[in-house]
């Protein structure tokens, strides 16, 4: 087995302590501010299984530097406005390591540090598609 030199958590760590944390509560009351863009990168199914935040972007983790790079022919234009952007997951793990990624391209987001567990033990507002 090969002997890593850093662990997952390390790693969530290192990017926790570079990156914009945002508590569920602000997120909460950011979440109808139209300068916000909410960014989801779970994968579809957690979506489709757990509801997800109304309005939220879906950008899956394993696309977005290239969704985000305006010079990817993968490049979304959700990404090129001048707006505040949130990412999140299920825990904050995943979008910990995204924002961090981002910013080192140059992106500046957040993320929102204890996920999207803690938005739905907190009652904010979940949508699903019927």
């Amino acid at each position: 087995m090969p002997q890593l030199t850093k662990t997952a958590a390390q790693m969530v760590a290192d990017a926790r302590a570079r990156i914009e944390e945002i508590s569920t509560e602000e997120l909460i009351a950011m979440a109808s501010d139209p300068e916000v863009v909410i960014v989801d990168i779970r994968d579809i199914r957690e979506r489709q299984r757990d509801g997800y935040i109304p309005g939220s972007v879906h950008a899956p983790r394993g696309m977005i530097e290239f969704w985000v790079d305006p010079d990817s022919p993968y490049h979304k234009e959700v990404f090129a406005q001048d707006k505040r952007y949130v990412f999140h997951c299920a825990s904050g793990w995943r979008s910990a390591l995204t924002v961090a990624t981002l910013q080192d391209m140059g992106f500046v987001a957040a993320h929102l540090r204890d996920g999207f567990k803690d938005w739905k033990a907190k009652d904010g507002p979940i949508t699903t598609d019927d």
